[in-house]
């Protein structure tokens, strides 16, 4: 009887852990539309890069595959967070071949044919080559492989933060998102056990943590950076 009662209350949390996480992600997801309004706006590309959306969308699709009930039963939400991501990748790509110059066009359609294709090898040997158990494993850390090389950007922002001093291009809530995504993530990855969740999602919360602390830390130095040369021109 009480360990029906753990096992219930374990599904509830790892529920509402996954269901969080998913409604973090969506906002996050949500953040590149400011600049693709830009573009349609304009009706053109500028100097925006696509390769974000691309490498997003490889590992989506990496992600989504490792999520699914065929590789590792159980952990749905991943599944379910990743299919949206990939949805919203595939539009932002669209959206973005439309608008760009012939070369860029070309560039773009070709890394997404690239991307596809890596797709379906992995998903490909990972059907043909394992069994169900070391299916998870190999699809496992391909997919921590993948969250991780994501971590580049993060890591970036970080350094540019310390290196200006600004806080100007890292904003608090895209921060603040990503915490609360990563921290659902882990806490919903432990209550699953699964390593190949929680792993990831904790780098993912403690580099969330610093941005938010190097965010309070540098903001004062931001706002009286930004406040001097506007106090200069009025003197």
């Amino acid at each position: 009887m009480l360990s029906n009662s753990c096992l219930s209350s374990n599904s509830i949390c790892s529920a509402a852990a996954g269901i969080a996480g998913n409604v973090f992600a969506l906002l996050l997801f949500m953040s590149p539309l400011p600049t693709f309004r830009r573009i349609v706006q304009n009706r053109s590309t500028e100097q925006f890069s696509g390769s974000p959306y691309i490498c997003t969308l490889l590992n989506c699709l990496i992600c989504l595959w490792y999520g699914l009930p065929l590789v590792s039963p159980g952990v749905i939400m991943i599944a379910t967070v990743n299919g949206i991501g990939v949805v919203f990748q595939a539009v932002y790509i669209i959206v973005f071949i439309a608008y760009a110059n012939k070369a860029r066009k070309l560039k773009m359609s070709g890394l997404s044919i690239l991307v596809l294709m890596l797709f379906l090898v992995v998903v490909t040997v990972s059907l043909q080559f394992f069994d169900p158990r070391s299916r998870q494993i190999f699809v496992g850390y391909l997919s921590v492989a993948s969250i991780i090389s994501m971590f580049v950007s993060p890591l970036f922002i970080i350094k540019l933060v310390i290196t200006t001093r600004s806080v100007e291009y890292m904003p608090f809530y895209l921060s603040l998102s990503t915490v609360l995504m990563s921290l659902s993530f882990l806490t919903y990855g432990l209550l699953k056990a699964d390593p190949f969740i929680y792993f990831p999602n904790g780098i993912g919360t403690i580099l969330g943590i610093i941005q938010l602390a190097l965010y309070f830390y540098y903001r004062r130095t931001s706002t009286n950076h930004l406040r001097e040369p506007l106090m200069n021109s009025c003197a």
